[in-house]
């Protein structure tokens, strides 16, 4: 199952690319990254009848997987055709050779793919089909995150609708204790999925799974960009919830700037 599964999201992520260059966006990456996780973790999870234990896990991973890539194509289609920031950066970065260097950027992220559906193949192939306590609080922890990442997109986008303003800061419900509340679930999320998969054989070694979203999300492509496009576009009032507001971890916020002189 394992070199079909990798074929394929190669296949699948050349193709992308010609799309991609089609249009002359490169921004659809992102939702074919979330929903070919989920494909090709169900993949794994349904080739064979699934067990209950396998079943949840295929219930998790495509709930976050629909979520999310509904989330992504929506705003991605929404913001066509302007690029995601970061998108525009590496066409500044690659320039006069976009096309072979977002080719290999795209062929990365069928590789990553293929990594992070991996715990799910090794819940498929768990011989046990008992709930033991670790799959169970995996499916907790993941449900939580699953959870508080769908409360933290709704009350952006509430605020956006009721605040059009693109100078106007979000600090209402999880955003007033994080600035990021969706990336920090997004966390608790693949923390979840690892502790499921801890239950199986060699489960242990998808620790890399929760490791490589926390970092991309806290140092690459996550909070880095988000902050530095904020700070841009909303000046000083960002500087202040900077200030005021933990960065990803939810916790109570500072007092301002003003209640302190």
């Amino acid at each position: 199952m394992l070199l079909p599964a990798l074929i394929v999201n190669l296949v699948i992520f050349t193709a992308a690319w010609a799309f991609c260059v089609k249009i002359k966006n490169f921004s659809p990456v992102d939702a074919f990254w979330a929903i070919c996780i989920g494909l090709t973790s169900l993949f794994f999870l349904l080739l064979e009848s699934p067990n209950p234990k396998q079943l949840t896990a295929a219930i998790l991973i495509g709930a976050w997987s629909a979520r999310l890539g509904y989330h992504l194509t929506r705003r991605i289609a929404k913001h066509h055709p302007d690029e995601d920031s970061r998108y525009v950066k590496l066409r500044e970065v690659w320039q006069g050779k976009e096309k072979p260097m977002f080719l290999l950027f795209f062929l990365g992220q069928a590789v990553s793919v293929f990594l992070l559906a991996l715990p799910f193949h090794l819940i498929s192939a768990d011989p046990d089909p008992t709930f033991d306590p670790l799959s169970i609080i995996g499916a907790l922890v993941t449900l939580t995150g699953l959870v508080g990442e769908t409360i933290a997109d709704r009350q952006m986008s509430a605020f956006k609708s009721a605040d059009p303003d693109p100078k106007s800061v979000c600090n209402n419900g999880l955003w007033k204790y994080s600035r990021h509340p969706n990336y920090f679930f997004e966390s608790v999320i693949w923390c979840g999925f690892f502790l499921f998969a801890l239950g199986s054989p060699w489960g242990w070694s998808t620790i890399y799974a929760p490791a490589v979203i926390t970092f991309l999300l806290l140092k690459v492509t996550g909070i880095p960009p988000t902050e530095a496009s904020a700070v841009k576009r909303k000046g000083e009032a960002y500087r202040e919830y900077q200030r005021t507001t933990s960065p990803f971890i939810p916790l109570p916020p500072k007092p301002d700037s003003s209640s302190q002189r």
